[in-house]
């Protein structure tokens, strides 16, 4: 399985493992889930879902820019231009 991120419906990459180094990461911070999901400006179901590798259509660039940013890392996820 792996994880769709789009920048819009023009630009998609798939990145296999990405739900599990976001659950690796998260584990490794200081925050919980709940507070997480608040800031990323998502819910804590559908951050499971993103770890699970279990989202339909993809996760938005935007979304996984929030994500990173409340981790505190950069999953080096670039798009062709």
């Amino acid at each position: 399985m792996a994880v769709k991120i789009r920048r819009t419906v023009k630009y998609e990459v798939e990145v296999p493992g990405l739900g599990e180094k976001i659950k690796q990461a998260r584990d490794k911070s200081d925050k919980s889930l709940v507070k997480l999901a608040k800031e990323a400006g998502v819910s804590r179901y559908y951050w499971y879902k993103i770890e699970s590798e279990n989202i339909d259509g993809g996760v938005s660039e935007e979304t996984l820019r929030k994500i990173e940013e409340v981790l505190g890392v950069d999953f080096g996820i670039t798009f062709e231009d």
